[in-house]
This record gives structure tokens, C-alpha cells and sequence, in this order.
């Protein structure tokens, strides 16, 4: 499961930004930070959780940091989203996550 939370530093900045983006992005442990993040999506069981959820949990962390994560994380499988939402602290609707785990594709009332 190592494997899975290897992100190279290069998927981190775009040609374009500037050599700071870039030196910022070499310096930072990527792979703690997504082994992290997971590990609180994973406390959230079959409920899920929304970003707010997360953020508060990993309060130490910048809002960036936390929230650059969880791309990586769907992309590797290890995250997954849907239509589903829920309000978050601002009013506004927030995704719910799940851990590849406990994620489960939701059925009409007919089991389908």
C-alpha cells in the first residue's frame, strides 16, 4: 500500500509557476501529508465525511495543504466521491468522501 501514496514532486507545480512553486514543492513531504488526510477520511467510516471534517480534524495543517490531497487521493483509488453532499460550515454543499473501504454506490429504494 507504500506504493499507492508515492506522489512525485514534479505533479505538484506546473511548468509555468514560478521556481519558488517548484522548490516549495520538492521540500514538502507529499506522501505524509495523503497518508495523513487519509487516514482521517478513514475515521469517518461508512458516514463519509465533507472537507470541513477533514480541515477540522488536521487544524494544524494550512487549508491548501489539507485540500491539495484529496485529488490525489481519487486519482489512486484510495478516495471516492459521488453526487452525495452536505452542508458545510460556510452554507455551501461539500462533497462527501469515503475511503475506498467504506464506500458504497447508493440504491433507489427498489435496490438498484
Amino acid at each position: 500500500m507504500n506504493d499507492l501514496f508515492d506522489t512525485p514532486a514534479y505533479k505538484l507545480a506546473r511548468n509555468l509557476d514560478p521556481s519558488t512553486s517548484h522548490d516549495a514543492a520538492d521540500q514538502l513531504d507529499v506522501n505524509r501529508m495523503e497518508r495523513l488526510v487519509y487516514s482521517v477520511i478513514v475515521t469517518f467510516g461508512k458516514d463519509g465525511c465533507i472537507s470541513d471534517d477533514v480541515l477540522r480534524a488536521l487544524d494544524m495543517h494550512r487549508y491548501s495543504t489539507v485540500t491539495a490531497r484529496y485529488k490525489q487521493l481519487k486519482e489512486k483509488g484510495l478516495v471516492f466521491t459521488d453526487h452525495r453532499k452536505r452542508k458545510g460550515e460556510s452554507g455551501r454543499q461539500q462533497l462527501v468522501m469515503w475511503a475506498k473501504e467504506f464506500y458504497e454506490e447508493e440504491t433507489n429504494d427498489r435496490g438498484v
